[in-house]
């Protein structure tokens, strides 16, 4: 079975490489008091829904001539220049890098879990602090046989008295040991007689089962380098060293628009109106990718109220659902044209969610916009919201892997597709109900196959996208 580490091809490892240039480049914004130039005037803007100029498309990753080359969709009036799959996500990694300087943020233990550190993780002070018992037994001192003192010395408890050449005392695991012990005896290889006298029925030699003063590691040693992911395991290690707080990269703060007057908050369907199915999802999916979700309005189709929610948000991305296509009541585009919005990927070759967008509302702010139907909306949760919001928080890309596929997939003649899948063994089994407005597939999925265009034969190899819970545990993502 093709490990999830291993590469999918050349192509992946030049992929690998630009990833981790990725997180050195997010992790350099994280500086306080400093911000990127300023844009040249009006360098970048996309005029009327149209396409970036091509300095703005050659400065955020947009597609050059050759496969792949980004091909014109019309709809009604819309004028969009729609990239390849690969290229839309490189261009939101992009985006997310041209963003002003985040400063670092101190945080305490109980809340760091899932950041990246913005600091190195230098120890505060030697680990152990002090020479400490690693088992149950006697500390002892010189040859036995020995004499045992009365009182024993337990963890936490402070500085024993010394021992002398033939004496010992009874130790707990953690304790710190008497100056001049010269070996702990463990409980299950000593004897004591009926003179209260200790033997030792197995050698015990010098500096057993002690942990010497800094044998982890001495004060002012670093531990953990910036970038790395703040797990159970690095809390437990900062707490050790002496840390209260660590300096983390902020998580990038998005608030969540969700457009259409069609949508019920509760009950069953009625009269031509359905259930949000995005409110729900798209919240914990967010904190799952790293986010800290700020908001959650329901604005309908109401022009006006998505103008002021976009003028008015101070987040740092704000995710829309619906309205990025030319319909009668799709805002997301004049909107956008309005303040001026400069758009860095309208259309994507991707199935589902073709009309997903990328837009730079601010300096320092972006709009994703997803497609109203909910599996396309994953879709763009996956091409442009993963990508974006995993480059703000400085977080490793996932490496990419592949697995054969048990069954055809049906392609799209020129777009990617992704297909929900569950593993089994070493093998990926596409899903049905895999329709744009079907969550039925990608509930029961542990992974989206990337399928090229033109599909994919059974055994083939796919590249999989894995959902962040298969991989870490609901407990996990969700923080």
């Amino acid at each position: 079975m093709p490990a999830r580490g291993a590469r999918v091809g050349k192509d992946a490892e030049t992929a690998e490489d630009a990833e981790d240039f990725d997180v050195e480049e997010a992790l350099a914004l994280v500086n306080e008091g400093s911000s990127r130039r300023a844009p040249e005037p009006g360098r970048g803007r996309a005029a009327h829904g149209g396409s970036p100029t091509s300095a703005s498309r050659e400065e955020h990753g947009s597609a050059a001539a050759g496969p792949g080359t980004p091909h014109t969709a019309h709809s009604g009036e819309a004028h969009r220049q729609v990239i390849a799959w690969p290229q839309a996500r490189e261009t939101a990694a992009r985006a997310a890098r041209a963003g002003a300087r985040r400063a670092p943020v101190p945080v305490p233990l109980d809340a760091a879990l899932g950041l990246v550190l913005a600091a190195p993780l230098t120890a505060l002070c030697d680990l152990p602090s002090f020479d400490t018992s690693a088992m149950d037994g006697w500390a002892v001192a010189g040859p036995g046989p020995w004499d045992v003192r009365d009182k024993g010395v337990l963890a936490g408890h402070d500085e024993p008295e010394p021992l002398t050449d033939g004496e010992a005392v009874r130790v707990a695991t953690g304790a710190r040991v008497p100056q001049d012990t010269t070996a702990v005896l463990r409980s299950e290889h000593g004897r004591t007689d009926a003179k209260g006298r200790l033997y030792a029925t197995e050698e015990s030699g010098h500096g057993k089962d002690i942990r010497p003063r800094g044998q982890e590691c001495r004060s002012g040693d670093q531990l953990l380098p910036v970038g790395t992911l703040v797990t159970p395991v690095v809390l437990g290690l900062a707490a050790a060293a002496g840390y209260d707080t660590v300096t983390t990269v902020p998580r990038p703060r998005v608030d969540v628009l969700v457009l259409g007057d069609e949508l019920l908050t509760e009950g069953l369907p009625y009269d031509g109106r359905i259930r949000d199915a995005l409110g729900p999802m798209l919240p914990p999916w967010l904190r799952a990718l790293g986010a800290e979700v700020t908001g959650v309005r329901r604005i309908g189709d109401d022009a006006r109220a998505l103008h002021k929610a976009i003028t008015g948000s101070k987040a740092d991305v704000i995710v829309t659902t619906g309205g990025t296509a030319a319909g009668p009541v799709d805002h997301i585009h004049p909107t956008l044209r309005r303040i001026d919005a400069e758009l860095l990927v309208d259309g994507v070759q991707v199935r589902p969610g073709h009309p997903m967008l990328l837009a730079r509302t601010k300096e320092n702010q972006h709009l994703v916009g997803l497609p109203g139907n909910p599996l396309a909306a994953v879709s763009g949760l996956l091409t442009l919201a993963e990508p974006l919001l995993r480059t703000l928080a400085a977080r490793p890309a996932p490496e990419p892997y592949t697995l054969p596929l048990t069954d055809v997939v049906h392609g799209h003649p020129d777009d990617t597709r992704l297909v929900p899948v569950v593993l089994r063994g070493d093998h990926a089994v596409p899903l049905h109900y895999n329709g744009p407005a079907m969550l039925r597939g990608v509930a029961a999925a542990d992974a989206l196959a990337v399928v090229p265009p033109g599909g994919a034969r059974p055994g083939e190899e796919a590249e999989l996208l894995d959902l962040p819970w298969a991989a870490a545990g609901i407990g996990v993502c969700f923080t």
